[in-house]
């Protein structure tokens, strides 16, 4: 039967007869099925009352169960299932719970001290919370301020439990209530629920971001709570933790969402890394909004992948308020642009947003509304921005007439304002060339409008200035990047002022342990003048510029002198220009003197080694073959004693004087400091092993440097010698037999021949048919003169008979 049916009591009320009562409770609010004071009363037409809700289950258990519709009550089958509203009842009810529930909050009033017991406070909160979610029309007399504050005291509490229940008590008594929130809005209580964020266990975390949810509805605590130190990075902490649990983070990500009614706090999600609602109001807020919005994505600390995201959120709108005639909005503009510029992947997104047409006309336009000159510069720096990262800009119109960022005319525009502005945003304009000319595409351009405009000299006055560092750097920078194609006109520049040269030189002699960009690329600028220009080469020696760079080049080999990002730069550019010293040697004594002065010969063989440093041992190599060329003129030639009287007389008996210490190749008495020799220097093997190297540009200057040990005039058969003890025969084959440049193949042929001249030598490699091979190819494609000396080498192998001479002797 249904009466038999279990009622399951789900409809609980804290005013049940079976609780401490406090006000008399009368039978008649009680309902016969759930025992708890009715809310909803109805009668059934015998007079009986029941909770609507539990009659209504009442019948539908009959219903299931294939019974008649009856009374719980006297089990009588009803006629009428008709359910009469009791107003009077439920009335009388809601008084008497109204006057009950009074009589509690009093008490919980009460209760709510520190001092009192744990249990009676747990009692009272929980009270207050089942009032509040029970009796909604009773929230004004929860509303008292006394009690609110009461209950905001227990968060001061020392138990982790009456904090937590203090804080779901705090979210019930809020809900819906702005009177509620203000009180609990006043003093530090908000502060205190923030540093539960984090202080907290993990339900005590749920229970406080659940009241700042609450909180956060109103319009007029949200500025108050993104004003407390931590709010937001707690709640954005949250909302990307791992460890939290869902409701937490939802709510945590829902109480952002309604504290973005503030821009301050939306400037702050930003800081904070939650910056869509800032690109959100970028993009659909008022002009005000969006002014605003830009400006502080300007200064905003962003990193790389957050720029590639902001660049193709918002990077054409950005574009649209640079376009406007509103200074303020493009000022903005500019802002933001110039801060999500900076990093390769942002830059392409704003190229193909067509960033460059809106910027280049900014830079160059004269007129109504022209953007003032400090806005230029943050134009220009954008546009600097832009250009390092190595695009095609040869491909992406920026005129109205399909000009290009290296179209000569463009370039040209760019010269002629770095000259007619001022130093800030000339180091910008310079940087802007200096991108240009760092891409292989473009240099030539930009060359070429350098020479057309005859900018060379004032850029080159750059170079002088003390005032401006970055400015400088910018200048130095570009004409190290233009120095390959515009050495010679470099050098005239330099050679034809007071001051330039000097000022290269002390920058790269400046007394640091540091190395510096500036440094780096002055030397590298340096390092590409001509360096057989002699005039330039004695500007350098007379201003001390050597003996300083050798002082650089010993402090970086003894560790003391460091730059891991420019050290290897610098030390190739030192190198190269302490080489172009070696070049003077023929026509200069000071220079003679200052190599042996400071043993140039030992230090470039030390340099030679310098492993995995191709442009080093390059340079090195070529100071070596200038070293040893002059060698056979510095070499001593001992005087020999006069011959005895017997001697004189009688030539039989007469023996050759024995002179120690002789040079094999020289026939002198060499020395590494005084004649630059490479036999003393034992520089042979180091030389040797750089035939093997992988880089034919080291190959072919270490090829030339032992080629000065079989030069005329010297004794070319002690050099032979000399290289085959040091297993160097072989390389030297294998350098003609690999045939890598027409340039390395010359010198091969040349110094094969010689070698060929050892008779012995020359039957062993006779055999060989690939060394006859590549002589032949020689003989027939290379150069006239080559083609001699090719000849010469197969008829000391007997390939050639020796009547049947092709071309005139060479000697």
């Amino acid at each position: 039967m249904a009466g038999s049916g279990s009622w399951d009591g789900s409809q609980s009320d804290n005013s049940s007869q079976f609780e401490p009562g406090i006000d008399n409770i009368y039978e008649a609010f009680i309902c016969p099925l759930t025992k708890q004071v009715m809310h909803n009363p109805v009668t059934l037409e015998n007079g009986q009352t029941f909770e609507r809700e539990a009659i209504e289950k009442w019948f539908q258990e009959c219903r299931e169960n294939g019974q008649p519709l009856s009374c719980p009550i006297t089990s009588k089958q009803l006629s009428i299932t008709d359910l009469s509203p009791s107003i009077a009842l439920r009335n009388t009810i809601e008084e008497w719970r109204a006057r009950n529930d009074a009589l509690k909050l009093d008490i919980a009033r009460q209760s709510l001290y520190l001092g009192n017991a744990e249990t009676n406070i747990l009692l009272a909160l929980k009270n207050v919370r089942e009032i509040c979610r029970n009796i909604r029309k009773l929230r004004q007399r929860v509303r008292n301020p006394q009690l609110v504050r009461l209950i905001t005291d227990m968060l001061k509490s020392s138990s982790h439990e009456v904090r937590y229940k203090a804080l779901q008590t705090l979210q019930v008594v809020v809900e819906g209530d702005e009177e509620s929130k203000a009180i609990v809005a006043e003093g530090d209580t908000v502060r205190t629920i923030v540093k539960f964020l984090s202080q907290e266990p993990s339900k005590g975390r749920e229970a406080a971001v659940s009241v700042m949810f609450e909180l956060s509805k109103s319009e007029a605590l949200c500025e108050k709570i993104g004003s407390i130190r931590g709010a937001i990075i707690l709640l954005v902490g949250l909302t990307s933790s791992k460890s939290e649990n869902v409701s937490t983070v939802d709510k945590a990500d829902q109480t952002l969402t309604n504290l973005e009614k503030s821009e301050e706090n939306v400037r702050q999600m930003a800081t904070n890394g939650r910056l869509q609602p800032l690109l959100a109001k970028l993009l659909e807020g008022s002009p005000e909004t969006k002014v605003s919005m830009a400006f502080y994505l300007g200064v905003l600390a962003l990193n790389n992948d957050v720029k590639v995201i902001v660049a193709q959120t918002v990077g054409s709108s950005l574009i649209d308020l640079m376009r406007t005639r509103d200074m303020r909005q493009r000022e903005a503009a500019l802002g933001a642009l110039n801060n999500i510029s900076s990093f390769e992947g942002s830059a392409k997104v704003l190229i193909n947003s067509g960033i460059l047409p809106p910027l280049i006309k900014d830079l160059f336009y004269v007129g109504p509304n022209q953007l003032p000159i400090r806005l230029k510069e943050v134009s220009a720096t954008i546009l600097a921005n832009i250009v390092n990262i190595g695009y095609e800009f040869d491909k992406v119109p920026v005129g109205p007439d399909h000009q290009t960022l290296v179209s000569e005319e463009i370039v040209e525009n760019l010269l002629q304002l770095t000259s007619n502005t001022g130093p800030e945003i000339q180091g910008k304009l310079l940087a802007v060339l200096v991108g240009l000319t760092s891409c292989p595409n473009s240099v030539i351009n930009v060359v070429s409008a350098i020479r057309n405009s005859a900018a060379i000299i004032s850029l080159v006055q750059f170079v002088e200035i003390h005032e401006n560092d970055d400015l400088r750097l910018a200048s130095i920078k570009l004409l190290h990047n233009i120095s390959p194609h515009m050495s010679e006109e470099l050098a005239n520049a330099l050679r034809g002022t007071v001051g330039q040269l000097g000022s290269l030189v002390a920058i790269i002699s400046e007394n640091t342990t540091t190395i510096t960009e500036e440094q780096a690329a002055a030397a590298g600028l340096l390092a590409e003048l001509p360096e057989r220009d002699l005039g330039l080469t004695m500007r350098l020696l007379r201003e001390g510029a050597f003996e300083k760079i050798i002082s650089k080049i010993v402090g970086i080999r003894q560790g003391e002198i460091r730059g891991i990002r420019f050290e290897r730069t610098f030390l190739e550019g030192l190198v190269s220009i302490l080489a172009r010293i070696t070049f003077a040697l023929t026509k200069e004594t000071h220079a003679v003197s200052f190599c042996c002065e400071n043993n140039l010969t030992s230090l470039f063989l030390d340099l030679l080694q310098s492993n995995s440093q191709d442009n080093i041992q390059m340079a090195s190599a070529i100071a070596l073959e200038n070293l040893s060329l002059e060698s056979k003129n510095h070499t001593k030639i001992p005087e020999l004693p006069p011959p005895n009287y017997c001697a004189s007389i009688f030539s039989c008996l007469s023996k050759p004087p024995v002179v120690l210490g002789i040079c094999k190749i020289h026939q002198g008495i060499c020395s590494v400091r005084e004649s630059f020799c490479l036999v003393e220097g034992q520089a042979v093997d180091k030389l040797v092993d750089l035939l093997d190297h992988e880089n034919e540009k080291v190959v072919g200057p270490a090829l030339a440097a032992l080629s000065t040990l079989l030069e005329d005039g010297l004794d070319v058969v002690q050099g032979v010698r000399l290289i085959d003890e040091a297993d160097g025969i072989t390389p030297i084959l294998n350098v003609l037999l690999e045939n890598r440049t027409e340039n390395l193949r010359i010198r091969a042929v040349w110094m094969v021949e010689r070698i060929l001249r050892i008779e012995e030598i020359a039957r062993e490699v006779g055999e060989e048919q690939n060394v006859t091979a590549a002589l032949v190819d020689a003989f027939q494609n290379a150069d006239f003169r080559t083609r001699q000396i090719a000849e010469k080498a197969l008829r000391h192998i007997d390939k050639i008979p020796n009547f049947s001479g092709i071309f005139t002797n060479i000697g």
